[in-house]
């Protein structure tokens, strides 16, 4: 059983017993853990915690870790579509069984954990898998350390190749805002579907080229989630991810040029 995690830079932790309490905040082009509320908050935990972390215009995977502990207090796992290298495969890993696990930095420095740009979305999108690069998926898995409810890091020969996230429709919510604790509704369940296949291939390189079926659609996206009322904290989660989309392959979300 792997005890010890390698990460980008020869940089090591430990999988100690318990994991992160933190609800997974699926925020649209990232998940985050950690229970900061705006970005004061958040810059004042970055200030007092030590790991990988964003610089400038980097966005790698952020680890955070106690300086006094060396415990895993919080992370931010980016989504591979939200980076032009990102891309989707049909292929779908075997995910070993979860084994639940905080981690424990071997020493106090930072370091770099290069973002996933692989997608593995498996059926009715239950299960959200990033995976470091193609060909994680040419051999098995060999464990799957939940470090936090329903989020989990990918262990390949001792490293970590990547991460999931079940249930995303669970966690979906705007930056910063705790998930609408009730179950998100079937047709919000659908509705993440649509847009994830929006966002990725092939459909997102459709609505790049201008076809007028991937535009209808991602109109169609933007109109049904704003009339919806059921489930209206995660419909405005759901709008933030395809915005951008929307702005720039429709004719903004009124339906008239600005």
């Amino acid at each position: 059983m792997t005890t010890n995690l390698s990460f980008d830079g020869d940089w090591r932790a430990t999988v100690t017993g318990g994991p992160l309490a933190l609800t997974p905040r699926f925020e649209g082009d990232s998940v985050r853990l950690g229970d900061y509320t705006d970005v004061k908050e958040r810059e004042r935990f970055v200030l007092d915690t030590f790991g990988s972390q964003h610089w400038l215009w980097d966005t790698p995977d952020v680890l955070r870790f106690d300086p006094a502990s060396r415990k895993l207090v919080g992370a931010e796992l980016q989504m591979p579509y939200s980076s032009a290298y990102g891309e989707t495969s049909d292929r779908v890993p075997v995910l070993p069984a979860v084994r639940p696990g905080g981690l424990r930095a071997d020493e106090v420095r930072g370091f770099r954990h290069e973002m996933c740009t692989v997608l593995c979305r498996a059926p009715e999108d239950a299960v959200l898998i990033s995976l470091r690069d193609p060909e994680v998926l040419d051999e098995e898995l060999e464990a799957r350390i939940g470090i936090a409810p329903d989020v989990a890091l990918l262990v390949q020969h001792g490293t970590v190749v990547g991460w999931s996230l079940t249930d995303p429709a669970r966690y979906l919510t705007t930056a910063y805002a705790a998930p609408d604790p009730s179950p998100p509704s079937p047709a919000t369940r659908r509705l993440l579907t649509e847009c994830l296949d929006l966002l990725t291939e092939p459909v997102v390189d459709d609505l790049v080229d201008g076809e007028p079926a991937a535009v209808a659609r991602l109109r169609a996206a933007d109109e049904t989630l704003r009339a919806r009322h059921e489930d209206r904290h995660r419909a405005d989660a759901l709008l933030q991810m395809i915005a951008t989309y929307v702005e720039d392959y429709t004719d903004g979300p009124t339906g008239q040029k600005p």
